[in-house]
Order: C-alpha cells, then structure tokens, then sequence
C-alpha cells in the first residue's frame, strides 16, 4: 500500500467521524423530544376516549339513522389517510406505513372499492409522486410535532369527502393508517377504519364499564351531527401525536445504531491505516537495506 491509500482512509475516518457527530446530534434531539412527545400522547388519549364513548353510547342506544353509523348498501370508494414523516433517517417508520396502506388499497379493490388517498408526510407523497399515483390531499411540515390547526384541516376535508355524494366524488369509507405508540421498543403500523363508525354491543363485566345514559334535546340525530366533525378531528389529532411519538422513538433507535456503525467503521479504518502505514514503512526499509547493499558490493 502507498502513501495514498493511508490519505484515502484518514479521509475516510475524518468524514464518518463527521457523520457519527451528525447521529448523536439526531440521536439527542430525538431523546430530548420524545418525553414531550408521550406527555402529548396521554394528554389527547382521555378526550379521544371520550367522545368516542360518547359517539358509541348515543348510536347503540337509540335505533337510528345516521351516516356517523349507517353502513352503505353499496360501498364504491374510500378515503385512505396514510401518515408517514417529513424527513429520514428513522429507520423502516415511513417504510412500514406505506407497506401497511398498500395493503389495505389492495384489500379495498379486492372488495371492489376505489382508494383516494390524501397523505401526510413529505415520505408519503415522495413515495406516491414517483409512482406517478394521484392523491387528493397532501399536509406536511409538522409530523414530529403536530398542530392541532393541521388536524382539524384534515378532519373537515375527510368529513367533506364522506358527506359527498358519490357522484359528486365523495367517499363512503374513511380510514386511517398510522403508527400507534405502545412502548420506547414496540410502535406498531395500525389501519383504522374511522366512517362508518362500527357500534358493537357490549360485553359487560363491570358497572364501571356500562355506557353512559344520555338525554338528548333536541333530537339523537342533532347530537350525532354535532359530534361527527369533532370525533373525526380527535381520533386524527391523537393518531397524529401516536405517529410523531413513534418517528421520535424510531429516529432515536435509527440513530443509535448509526452511531455504533459509524464506531465500527472507524475502528476497521483505523486498522487498515495503520497496515497501510506499516507496510508503507516496511517497503521504506526494504528499499534503503537494498541500496545500502548495493553500494557495498
């Protein structure tokens, strides 16, 4: 080895040094802002369950009609809100998403459902541009940290979309895919279907657990209305904040692992430097003992 090759690995160590500092700098932003990011998730969960309950509690205990409830004679087309990340290096996260989403458009059109698609995260509609795939709407800017403003744009969309007649290019289906946060180690993708809202009849093993009874004035119908817009924008918001938790606790590990790499890449650099810098030392000897002997002789 030449004197070039010992050139070309200090290079090599001095620019994956830069990068390692590159990954921890990502590595404690991602840790600075996770714990923010599960008091978030904990925060939106009570309200979110709430009116969920609630929204459950005045359809199974009154016989209406309601399209919050009603599902469709003829299903044709559903709304797919898939949530990926604005930016990289978070290990597989967006990857996992859009595996997940493609599954189920797969699964709608085998149902012989049409997919519109509206997305969030630059991930996504990368992903979805280069295949040259259309979407009806596209939000970006604030995965890690979302805005409740941009949750609340969404649900109106969708809600728009589902209150559409089907002629007119509205939805008869509203679904989710998102990643829900359970743990630091385990954040697993989820579809959700949102519209219609599936009412199941209770199973109850606690009082606690009973629906609560409601008056309604003036009708069940006017409440459902009232709650249709605000039960969509809360489940969004708080899967919104279960994604961003995730990316956090994704670009933490992602970055960790980065860094150990970038250790190990240095460690076999530094190695095969100091060979190269040996045998350049070595051939040095060899070269000036063969002189010396030659000018002896």
């Amino acid at each position: 080895m030449s004197a070039a090759d010992i050139r070309v690995f200090r290079q090599k160590i001095d620019s994956t040094t830069s990068m390692k500092k590159i990954f921890n700098a990502m590595e404690l932003i991602a840790t600075s802002r996770i714990g923010k990011a599960r008091q978030r998730v904990a925060a939106s969960m009570p309200y979110a369950n709430a009116i969920t309950r609630a929204v459950s509690a005045v359809s199974s205990q009154q016989d209406i009609e309601h399209v919050l409830t009603s599902e469709p004679e003829n299903p044709r087309r559903a709304a797919v809100l898939i949530m990926s990340s604005d930016r990289g290096l978070a290990g597989a996260y967006s990857a996992n998403i859009l595996r997940h989403a493609e599954s189920l458009v797969e699964r709608l059109s085998e149902a012989g459902k049409s997919s519109d698609l509206y997305l969030i995260g630059r991930k996504a509609q990368a992903y979805f541009d280069f295949r040259n795939r259309s979407y009806e709407g596209f939000w970006s800017g604030s995965t890690d940290s979302p805005d409740f403003e941009v949750a609340k744009e969404v649900g109106e969309t969708l809600v728009n979309a589902f209150l559409t007649d089907y002629e007119d290019g509205g939805v008869d289906e509203i679904h989710i895919v998102y990643t829900q946060f359970k743990s630091m180690i385990v954040q697993e993708p989820t579809v959700v279907r949102l519209l219609p809202l599936e009412v199941v009849e209770q199973e109850v093993t606690d009082e606690s657990e009973l629906f609560p009874l409601y008056e309604y004035e003036p009708a069940p119908e006017d409440v459902l209305d009232a709650l249709l817009p605000k039960y969509i924008e809360s489940r969004i918001f708080s899967a919104m904040l279960q994604a961003a938790a995730s990316e956090l606790a994704n670009r933490q590990r992602a970055m960790s692992a980065a860094g150990d790499n970038a250790d190990d890449l240095i460690r076999d650099y530094t190695l095969l430097m100091n060979n190269a810098r040996q045998a350049s030392i070595t051939q040095e000897l060899t070269e000036l003992i063969a002189g010396a002997d030659a000018l002896a002789e």
